[in-house]
C-alpha cells in the first residue's frame, strides 16, 4: 500500500510553497516523503524532486513545436501524460516501495480538476497501483475578503471534489498575510444564511434567486469547509498533515514501536 497527496488549486494559491514547507517539516521530524512534479511549466523548485513530468514532456517544447499557447499547451501536455500512464508513470512508480508517501504538486489550471478527466484518470491509475490518495485543495485566504470570490472558490472546490471522487481536504492558505484572523473564522465552516445575507447586500436584487441557490448548494454539500494554514507555524503544518494522514489511513498498519526503559530512570 502506497500513500499520496494530490495538491491542487488555482494558480498562485500557494501549492508549491506548501510542498516546500511540508518537505522541510517532514525532514525535521524524520519522516520520508517523495515530491513529484506534475506541472510541465514549472521552472524552479525549493525542494528535491523525485519524479518530474518534464522528463516526459515540457510546456516550452509543446508551445515551440506545436505553436500552442500556454493554456492549450498545458492541456496537451497533461493529456500526453494520460496517454503514458501505463508506460512512463508505471516505470516511475515501480521505483517506490510499499508504504512510500508521495506528494504530487499539480499545475494550477483549474480545468484540469473541474472539467477535463485527465487528473481523474490519473487518480484511478494510482488506485489501481494500490495507492491511497487524498485531494488537497488550496484557496488563497485573500478570497475571504469578498464573499463573491469566496463562493467562487467554494464552487471550484466542490467541482474538484465531485470530479475526482477522492477524500478531500480544503486548505485556506497564506494565513500569515491575514491581519485579523477572526475575520476568516466564519468562512472556515460556512453557514448558508450568513453567505446569503452577505451576497444579497453586495449584489442587485435581481440576483436574489441565484444567491439563494448558491448558498443552499454550499449548505447541502456540508463537506465544503476549510482548514487554515499558516506556514510560519510548525504546529499548523502538522495539524493539516494529520488531517490528510487520517483521510488516507496513513500509519494505521504500522507496527507499534516498543522502547526498553530502566524503571530507576
Amino acid at each position: 500500500m502506497g500513500y499520496a497527496q494530490l495538491v491542487i488549486g488555482p494558480a498562485g494559491s500557494g501549492k508549491s510553497t506548501y510542498c516546500s514547507s511540508l518537505y522541510q517539516h517532514c525532514e525535521t521530524v524524520g519522516r520520508t516523503i517523495h515530491m513529484v512534479n506534475l506541472d510541465p511549466a514549472a521552472e524552479h523548485f525549493s525542494y528535491p524532486v523525485s519524479t518530474d513530468i518534464r522528463e516526459l514532456i515540457s510546456l516550452d517544447d509543446v508551445m515551440e513545436e506545436l505553436g500552442m499557447g500556454p493554456n492549450g499547451g498545458l492541456i496537451y501536455s497533461m493529456e500526453h501524460l494520460e496517454d503514458n500512464l501505463d508506460d512512463w508513470l508505471d516505470e516511475q512508480l515501480d521505483g517506490y516501495l510499499d508504504d512510500d508517501y508521495l506528494v504530487f504538486d499539480c499545475p494550477g489550471q483549474i480545468e484540469l480538476f473541474t472539467h477535463v478527466p485527465v487528473l481523474r484518470n490519473f487518480v484511478e491509475h494510482l488506485k489501481r497501483k494500490n495507492f491511497n490518495v487524498c485531494a488537497v485543495y488550496f484557496l488563497d485566504s485573500q478570497f475571504v475578503s469578498d464573499v463573491t470570490k469566496y463562493i467562487s472558490g467554494c464552487m471550484a472546490s466542490l467541482s474538484a471534489m465531485i470530479q475526482l471522487e477522492l477524500p478531500h481536504i480544503n486548505i485556506l492558505s497564506k494565513m500569515d498575510l491575514v491581519s485579523n484572523k477572526k475575520d476568516v473564522e466564519e468562512y472556515l465552516n460556512p453557514e448558508a444564511q450568513v453567505l446569503l445575507s452577505q451576497l444579497n447586500r453586495q449584489m442587485a436584487p435581481k440576483f436574489g434567486k441565484l444567491n439563494k441557490s448558491l448558498a443552499e448548494l454550499v449548505d447541502d454539500y456540508s463537506m465544503v469547509n476549510f482548514i487554515p494554514l499558516d506556514l510560519r507555524k510548525e504546529s499548523s503544518i502538522q495539524y493539516v498533515l494529520s488531517h490528510i494522514d487520517n483521510c488516507i489511513q496513513y500509519g494505521e498498519d504500522a507496527d507499534v514501536k516498543v522502547r526498553d526503559f530502566d524503571p530507576e530512570d
